[in-house]
């Protein structure tokens, strides 16, 4: 039976803990305040799975679904994920994550950034664009006709491919957007982010506020990434 390792508890690594769990997967969460804070959560799981610390779930998972804020990522132990195939849920906010020239000017993207700090990872952006809360209110089974899809993109092939693999386990279709350099397509204030996953991604702020998820398919995705228009990172805030 597979494990993933979860490295970061909040909402997104959590909800993705669930849909493990359900799909049957072993899991061991960690974070940055020590395996005694996650009792409720691992009570909430069940069996499948520990709490343990950061070397734990790099250790033991076969996968690493990595969620933690941007600017955590440099201070996590050198070589920890080194051959470990790594899903990254980051997104920059300056405003959380300190500025941080690079992106502010565009010059790389936040996945080519965490890829070169994260050396030897077999590295995947996944899980960045959908809200916790559409998580597990959209995963689906496979081939299910209201399947929605989310988009991954890196520079290893067969990473995506393993990834993909994961994900749909998880009860997600997945959209190859291409290498680290085009993964801003589905990063925050784009068309392929956040909204794409409501039941009308054209609704008011507001109505979106009242309002539930609805199936986002492949096409759908596709077409978000094609209309994506790159924004300025340095002036993004939550």
């Amino acid at each position: 039976m597979p494990t993933l390792g979860i490295i970061g508890s909040g909402h997104i690594g959590s909800a993705v803990a669930r849909l493990a769990v359900a799909a049957g997967m072993n899991v061991v969460v960690a974070n940055s305040r020590g395996p005694e804070t996650l009792q409720d959560l691992i009570a909430e799981l069940g069996p499948l799975a520990t709490a343990g610390t950061v070397e734990d779930a790099a250790n033991r998972g076969d996968a690493v679904v990595l969620s933690i804020p941007l600017k955590a990522v440099p201070d996590l132990p050198e070589g920890l994920l080194r051959g470990k195939l790594v899903l990254d849920t980051s997104n920059y906010y300056p405003i959380r994550d300190g500025r941080i020239p690079e992106l502010d000017e565009s010059t790389v993207t936040s996945s080519e950034l965490v890829d070169r700090w994260l050396s030897g990872a077999r590295y995947v952006k996944a899980f960045n664009n959908i809200t916790a809360a559409h998580i597990p209110a959209l995963a689906r089974p496979s081939g299910d006709a209201d399947r929605s899809a989310l988009p991954i993109a890196g520079n290893d092939p067969q990473a995506k491919t393993e990834a993909a693999v994961i994900i749909d386990r998880l009860g997600f279709d997945t959209v190859d957007a291409d290498t680290l350099a085009d993964s801003w397509r589905f990063e925050p204030e784009t068309a392929a982010y956040g909204r794409i996953y409501f039941a009308d991604p054209s609704a008011s702020e507001a109505e979106l506020a009242k309002m539930g998820p609805g199936p986002t398919p492949e096409t759908d995705v596709k077409a978000a990434l094609d209309a994506a228009v790159r924004v300025d990172v340095a002036a993004r805030r939550f």
